[in-house]
């Protein structure tokens, strides 16, 4: 098949998830259980698509580890995301250097 083709289903297919939820629900939604559920899904769906991605990302887990640590600590004391992602990305390089996987 064309990519073309692979293309245009992707961007159908996109386009109808974007589109339903409006075309389906008219008027406000009241229900304060809908709305916290609706809040925190970019939350959820952001988080399931990165942690596998970090635990991934250098081939070693103690060293994934390490720079989620790193990570999540400074997030905690809500450092900059530059000096979070900089930070945690050293603290990985820094294991894994000595380990001697580098």
């Amino acid at each position: 098949m064309s990519i073309v083709v692979y293309i245009a289903v992707m961007a159908v297919t996109t386009y109808l998830i974007r589109v339903i939820p409006f075309a389906a629900v008219r008027g406000k939604i009241k229900s304060r259980f809908i709305n916290s559920v609706l809040y925190y899904i970019p939350f959820a769906v952001l988080s399931a698509m990165t942690f596998p991605a970090i635990f991934y990302a250098t081939g070693d887990a103690v060293s994934s580890t390490v720079g989620t640590v790193i990570a999540l600590v400074m997030a905690y004391f809500n450092l900059p995301l530059i000096v979070v992602a900089l930070s945690s990305s050293a603290g990985a390089f820094i294991t894994m250097l000595i380990m001697g996987l580098v």
